[in-house]
């Protein structure tokens, strides 16, 4: 490793961005540790505000596009050149942990951080992104920041969408954005010249091996579907069963389906339903609406798009009662990463001697899009146990920063980074 490398690396504080961390996790901090920090949310806004505040005291540059997606720049030698791209999400889910999405952030405004200490000017400019609404948790579907920055999506297809309250997304957008008047305003599709993401695995491998980092060679696909049963709502004490149009007990019979659908004896596809909305919601009136999500997640292009396909007639075959609209949310195909990328990431856990294997993500990222329109790649460090979207969600602060430091050392390879004798 080169020595300006290595003096950089060696700048990434293990005490600061745990502390950083702590900090941001008493933005929205529910019982159990965990946050609970929706997008467009007030907590979400007090979040990017204290971001921002780091970044300006060490000057560099900040700016936000029209999807709110947050941009923090350290200028490179060639004004011209395309960013070498960082970051993560800081929105969380409802029972969220402290961890997800904000450590790659942090981590990408601590390996900023050591690299200007460390006074390496780079080539390209080195650009750290917090990118909005990843979850989905709020205003669904998830990713949604990156699929419209990237032109995988428009703005305009989201605006109408509610949350739970009723909110319109373009409300709670307008807010967040005026939250931060003195930004500098991005245009979308804006062009990048490569992207790495550092995130908690989110899974028990690397912790079961004793493996410090994971060189992600890609991303699984997934599909997303809301599902509504429409019945009529009727006395619960008088109507007989025989006569009622009961969409929750339709509703579990369409759940019945699709796990017998998803059914795996390899363990390797994901199904979920993770979200289930009654209608009128009471304990003594039969159910008349009943909306789930459906989420099918698996490597292989071929099984994803099946699935897919079949979602919508295994429900309608298990619902005989009432009428059924099935809406598609999200479609993303596996992706794999830019094999250069996954290459530069591994010589940099090779070089500062950490224990790492290859591996495939199976949570969607952000880097997904990105890796639509430049080369990208990303770290996994371990999380405790593999536990995720959960208050309980730990990792350890050397694994924290093991990652950082990687993440320092594979900017600056791709940045192109000379020191000033």
């Amino acid at each position: 490793m080169r020595a300006d490398v290595q003096d950089a690396v060696n700048r990434v504080d293990q005490q600061r961005l745990w502390r950083r961390l702590t900090e941001m996790a008493g933005i929205g901090a529910i019982p159990g540790g965990g946050v609970n920090r929706a997008a467009f949310s007030k907590e979400d806004i007090a979040a990017r505000k204290l971001l921002v505040s780091w970044a300006r005291a060490r000057n560099f540059t900040v700016a936000v596009d029209a999807i709110g997606n947050l941009f923090i720049r350290r200028a490179g030698t060639d004004p011209r050149a395309a960013p070498v791209m960082t970051g993560s999400h800081m929105d969380s889910q409802p029972r969220g942990g402290r961890f997800d999405g904000i450590y790659g952030v942090l981590a990408g405004l601590e390996a900023i951080e050591a690299i200007e200490q460390a006074g390496v000017k780079t080539r390209r400019p080195l650009e750290l992104v917090a990118w909005s609404n990843e979850e989905g948790g709020r205003f669904a579907p998830c990713t949604m920041g990156s699929a419209v920055y990237t032109g995988a999506r428009r703005l305009t297809e989201f605006l109408e969408v509610t949350d739970n309250d009723g909110v319109a997304l373009e409300d709670a957008l307008a807010r967040t954005l005026a939250a931060l008047p003195a930004a500098e305003q991005r245009a979308l599709k804006a062009p990048a010249a490569a992207y790495i993401e550092a995130h908690i695995e989110q899974g028990p491998l690397l912790e079961r091996e004793g493996r410090t980092i994971g060189v992600v060679t890609g991303i699984q696909g997934l599909r997303w579907f809301n599902v509504e049963i429409f019945g009529e709502t009727a006395h619960a004490g008088t109507t007989p069963l025989a006569a009622r149009k009961d969409a929750l007990r339709e509703a579990i019979a369409a759940i019945g389906a699709l796990h017998e659908l998803t059914r795996d004896a390899s363990d390797t596809l994901r199904f979920t339903i993770g979200r289930v909305l009654v209608t009128p919601n009471s304990p003594n009136s039969v159910p008349s609406h009943v909306m789930f999500s459906v989420d099918v997640r698996h490597p292989v292009a071929a099984t994803i798009a099946r699935l897919g396909e079949a979602i919508e007639p295994a429900v309608r075959k298990a619902v005989t009662h009432c009428s059924v609209k099935v809406t598609p949310t999200l479609r993303d195909d596996p992706c794999a990463f830019d094999p250069a990328v996954v290459d530069c990431v591994e010589r940099a856990a090779q070089s500062l001697k950490l224990a790492h294997r290859r591996m495939p993500s199976g949570a969607s990222h952000d880097a997904m899009y990105l890796a639509r329109v430049c080369p990208t790649g990303m770290i996994f460090v371990p999380c405790e146990r593999g536990i995720s979207h959960n208050e309980a969600e730990n990792a350890r602060p050397g694994d924290l920063a093991a990652g950082a430091r990687v993440l320092t050392a594979a900017l600056l390879e791709l940045a192109g980074q000379n020191r000033d004798s």
